[in-house]
């Protein structure tokens, strides 16, 4: 027990003596378990605006709906369908089966329902925008499930139509705004919401030719005719939408089921959901909440993503703040041996500083992710309420501090048990370490300039900081390849059929911004760190070349070029295998369709590298500066002392 409270002792006033050094660790581990934390919880969150709306609503355990039997026309030419040789003719001549639904209500399971209602399928212009919508004919009393909760204006009324709330708001209508449905005119009379299908552009189809989500313009070409596209939901009375029926083929037909048990809402569909053109098409309300929180879904994949980087660069950053720090107090830890600690002592106490940090951040990382989430899961105005702030499971919070301990760990390992095998006449002599003698590159660079000539023996003389450079750079242009890939697809499909803006893109944009601007920011600092570990480890070389005839410039130069070759190096393969790589292996985790992805061109990656080397040049130029101004005799009187 005292040797743990002495190594707690030890590594508190270590922390306490370095405080920028633990601050930015802190911050570094924080970064990356907030992203993993909002990954983790995210969905979770996203998850209450719809509970609250399904319990305001009465919503129904299953939804059940009839259309007419669509099918393909017997004398159509064979090998006629999408593509050049044009749309599958396709014909409707059997009405829905209103009859089924009927029987389905008849079921044991079954204690309450609403409907059968007719839908017709229609074209809605409001103002500049059109759109394809299902309108569903609904009684003016109140249902006894699923009654749409009415947040603006009133419920149905002969002439007046009651608009999906986001679906309202993607065109922009409010209440008493004429519309027009299939040619008829409509008074906007009421904005409501449902937890009888997905806030738009998500919806249950209810169309005899179907429905169809997004897609390229070839693909929208060679749809059937009469299908429809990004389809919103409004309500009218029974008798508007007969009138709006062409014909009874046009006409299809839904249910609200309310069952005993709602958790039983998959079995009841197993077992009534008959494979069958005729038989009804059944919902449950959990794949209504899967489709409403898709959003969520796509943003926490970015976020675990995001995380996953954001740890990899918290490995690198532990490693060069570790790497520092020992070389600027590599005699404390000779003054430790001295007075009688072991190497595992003093490896014990750095390792347990930064694990301190770690928890620290672990703890900071999942009350600031939680109370973030909310932020990033806007329900909008297709549902009601507000994520609330989601509660922290044991498995969670588990994954939170495990991730952020193996960063310490990780990071501090290699550093730690170097520490520990260092004499301690070494240690407290705080000699330079012997340059590593490679015949070839002596060769190479006694013929290059003099800043070329010691940049090249400064990262040979430390090469696992290179690598790490090289590798901190190799993970950030890989993040931001993916990034360039995921914001054209979603620049691609921002805009939904009619012209009408998709605002799901708008907040994955945000989801997308805040991770790069994070993995950014830690690169950055990473850079800032390496060069300045660089400049306390070679601050002995540095004043012996400077005694020897090279100029501070020279020296500032040599140092900051030699982060710029591994940047480089590193960036080079983050922005071809590495990028290519990491979208590949997030896409197959994802399951994700990637023939529907623009890879960036060639031109933009090697912009992307160039970028890349200029960034690091001037976030390595300041550093570098400041350790060349050190005074000559200062540098080697320490050497000596």
């Amino acid at each position: 027990m005292g040797r743990v409270l002495l190594v707690g002792r030890l590594a508190w006033r270590d922390l306490r003596r370095r405080r920028l050094e633990a601050a930015l660790l802190l911050l570094a581990t924080v970064a990356a378990t907030t992203t993993l934390t909002l990954g983790l919880v995210l969905s979770d969150a996203a998850s209450d605006p719809y509970e609250h709306t399904r319990e305001a609503t009465n919503g129904p355990d299953v939804v059940a709906m009839v259309s007419a039997h669509p099918r393909e026309r017997p004398d159509h030419p064979e090998g006629a369908g999408a593509g050049p040789a044009g749309p599958v003719d396709i014909v409707v001549d059997e009405p829905a089966d209103r009859a089924a639904l009927d029987e389905l209500a008849e079921e044991p399971e079954v204690i309450d329902h609403s409907g059968p209602f007719p839908a017709v399928a229609a074209e809605m212009q409001a103002g500049d925008l059109t759109s394809d919508v299902q309108a569903v004919g609904r009684d003016t009393a109140p249902a006894a499930v699923d009654q749409p909760q009415v947040v603006r204006g009133d419920w149905v009324a002969d002439g007046g139509v009651v608009v999906e709330a986001s679906f309202a708001d993607a065109l922009g209508v409010g209440v008493g705004d004429p519309v027009t449905l299939a040619g008829r005119s409509f008074d906007v009379v009421g904005i409501a919401v449902s937890a009888a299908a997905p806030p738009y552009p998500k919806s249950l189809c209810f169309a005899p030719m179907g429905c169809a989500s997004g897609g390229t313009p070839e693909e929208v070409a060679g749809l059937p005719a009469g299908m429809l596209r990004d389809p919103g939901l409004v309500w009218l009375t029974t008798p508007d939408v007969q009138r709006l029926a062409t014909d009874p083929l046009s006409l299809s037909y839904v249910m609200n089921i309310e069952l005993t048990d709602p958790a039983g809402a998959a079995a009841f569909v197993e077992a009534h959901g008959v494979m069958s053109p005729e038989a009804p098409i059944l919902a449950t309300w959990d794949e209504i909440r899967v489709e409403t929180t898709e959003l969520a879904r796509e943003a926490r994949t970015i976020l675990l993503a995001g995380a996953w980087l954001l740890g990899l660069l918290a490995v690198a950053t532990v490693s060069v703040l570790v790497g520092s720090r020992m070389a600027d107090q590599t005699r404390r830890v000779g003054l430790l041996k001295a007075v009688g600690g072991t190497p595992r002592l003093v490896a014990a106490v750095l390792l347990a500083e930064y694990l301190l940090v770690a928890l620290a951040a672990a703890v900071v990382g999942l009350v600031v992710g939680s109370l973030t989430a909310p932020l990033l899961t806007d329900s909008g105005p297709g549902l009601l309420g507000s994520a609330g702030t989601p509660s922290i499971t044991v498995p969670t919070a588990a994954i939170v501090v495990a991730v952020a301990l193996a960063v310490a760990g990780v990071g501090t390992f290699v550093p730690a048990v170097r520490a520990a095998r260092i004499t301690t006449v070494d240690a407290l002599a705080d000699t330079a370490r012997a340059p590593r003698r490679t015949g070839w590159l002596i060769a190479v660079s006694a013929r290059l300039p003099v800043p070329l000539l010691l940049a090249l023996r400064i990262a040979a003389r430390r090469p696992r900081r290179a690598v790490l450079t090289m590798v901190s750079l190799a993970i950030t242009i890989s993040g931001l390849y993916v990034a360039l890939v995921l914001a054209t697809f979603l620049d691609d499909t921002a805009t939904l059929a009619g012209g009408i803006e998709d605002a799901r893109t708008e907040q994955l944009n945000q989801v997308l911004l805040v991770v790069v601007v994070i993995v950014l920011t830690m690169a950055a600092v990473n850079a800032i760190f390496v060069t300045w570990a660089t400049v306390l480890d070679n601050r002995h070389a540095s004043a012996l070349a400077r005694a020897l005839g090279a100029t501070p410039r020279q020296v500032s130069t040599a140092v900051a070029s030699a982060q710029v070759l591994p940047a480089f190096a590193g960036a080079l393969i983050g922005a071809f295998p590495g990028g290519f790589a990491l979208f590949h292996a997030i896409n197959a985790i994802t399951g994700g369709d990637s023939d529907r992805v623009s890879l960036p061109p060639i031109w933009q990656l090697l912009a992307l590298v160039a970028a890349t080397v200029l960034v690091v040049v001037s976030l390595t130029a300041v550093p570098a500066r400041l350790g060349g101004r050190r005074s000559v005799t200062a540098a080697l009187q320490a050497e000596m002392a």
